[in-house]
């Protein structure tokens, strides 16, 4: 009696695992979408890299990839990454993360200020977008902008309307 007990409980166990094997298999199988090459899902490359003067340095702006290479709709926009140069080659500058993932309406535009840079000093700059995933697109269209040294305003005390006579001088 006691036999057939432990083997009634074997039977029970075992059709349980295959129960839950075949119900995991069932759920877990099926085609979600066609499987694409790994070429395809790389962000498209970002081709409106723009710069401008910003008094804290040197402001970047680009509008957010919306496509995968392939021509997909992308939702796993990751970070971008900022590549500046001076003379030769492109180096990393920052990895930006992308924060609206999760939200329903997405940033459009995003911007960015290099304030590490130095007056009279020529910059290069391109963009690189990741996926969550790591997928790199191509980088983007280069630009290049030189920060000016900020001219000074002028000396209130010797400043004069054009065609008025200049301040009397000092007396002391």
């Amino acid at each position: 009696m006691m036999r057939m007990a432990a083997t009634m409980r074997w039977r029970e166990s075992g059709l349980i695992a295959l129960a839950m094997a075949l119900a995991g298999w069932i759920s877990g199988c099926g085609v979600k979408s066609a499987p694409m090459a790994p070429e395809l899902v790389r962000p498209e490359q970002i081709r409106d890299l723009r710069a401008s003067a910003d008094p804290a340095g040197i402001k970047l702006s680009w509008d957010r990839p919306t496509h995968y290479v392939g021509g997909h709709l992308m939702r796993d926009l990751g970070s971008f990454v900022i590549l500046r140069g001076t003379a030769g080659k492109m180096d990393p500058l920052i990895e930006l993360p992308v924060t609206d993932r999760e939200r329903f309406s997405v940033e459009h535009e995003f911007s960015y200020v290099d304030g590490e840079t130095a007056p009279n000093s020529r910059y290069r700059y391109q963009i690189v977008a990741k996926t969550v995933d790591g997928h790199v697109s191509q980088p983007s269209n280069e630009v290049e902008f030189t920060r000016v040294k900020p001219v000074p305003p002028p000396n209130p005390d010797n400043f004069h309307l054009p065609g008025s006579a200049p301040p009397p001088p000092d007396s002391p």
